[in-house]
């Protein structure tokens, strides 16, 4: 192996670990829970590396890095995942590549969405994005709809031809209530989990939890965790 594939390889066995240790101190089967690894500002080489040590979801939050990436890489076993926030000039190209867009957040983006799946004969799967940290604008520092609007939109992905709902999504919020408490933000996620599921019972997939914060989201009840640096390494540039 190359010395970038060891060391992928490396970290990729340390995130099992904790993953694996999480599960068992939850009390939870390790099948209970997926990870998705987020590849954003690294090559499509690292992603074929990935793929080879055995990764079978990927992320991505840009669409200007995800679309020649995910075009390169169109041969492997991979379900592409979206989860930055998503502008509708973007959706066309999206709708192209991801298998799910985790980051549903405003109804003109699920008509957008809709209406690109039907034109390209692909079906996508729909998270609703929570921001537990919405202020009086109904939405979140870093997108999301508050817990109040998740019934409405979450109808509307549900009747969307081409959308199928799988449940929800959030990002541990930096401001509110919630700010520093990552496991009682996930636990507040898990709830309205439950809540959406008396009407949505196949919406049971709850994306939480990150490099820094997985055991939280393992504890809650989390299905997937988005963990990127844990397995990449640091990024050369965010943004």
């Amino acid at each position: 192996m190359t010395d970038r594939k060891d060391e992928l390889a490396a970290n990729l066995a340390k995130v099992e670990d904790r993953i694996a240790a999480a599960c068992a101190a939850a009390g939870r089967a390790r099948e209970e829970v997926t990870l998705i690894v987020v590849t954003k500002t690294y090559p499509a080489s690292d992603v074929r590396m990935l793929a080879e040590l055995g990764v079978r979801h990927v992320a991505e939050n840009r669409d200007q890095d995800a679309a020649p990436k995910a075009a390169e890489c169109s041969d492997l076993p991979l379900a592409w995942h979206f989860v930055g926030q998503l502008q509708t000039n973007k959706v066309r190209s999206v709708v192209g590549y991801a298998d799910l867009v985790q980051s549903v957040d405003r109804s003109k983006l699920v008509t957008a969405l809709s209406k690109e799946a039907v034109r390209q004969g692909r079906e996508v799967g729909c998270l609703v994005q929570v921001a537990l940290d919405a202020g009086a604008s109904g939405r979140g520092e870093r997108g999301g709809v508050a817990p109040g609007g998740i019934e409405e939109l979450a109808g509307l992905v549900a009747k969307a031809p081409g959308l199928r709902l799988d449940g929800l999504m959030t990002v541990a919020p930096l401001s509110g209530e919630y700010a520093g408490r990552q496991q009682a933000a996930f636990e507040r996620l898990m709830d309205l989990s439950t809540d959406l599921r008396r009407a949505h019972p196949a919406a049971n997939m709850v994306s939480a939890g990150m490099s820094a914060d997985l055991e939280e989201a393992v504890a809650a009840g989390a299905t997937h965790v988005r963990v990127g640096t844990a397995v990449l390494g640091v990024r050369p540039g965010l943004g």
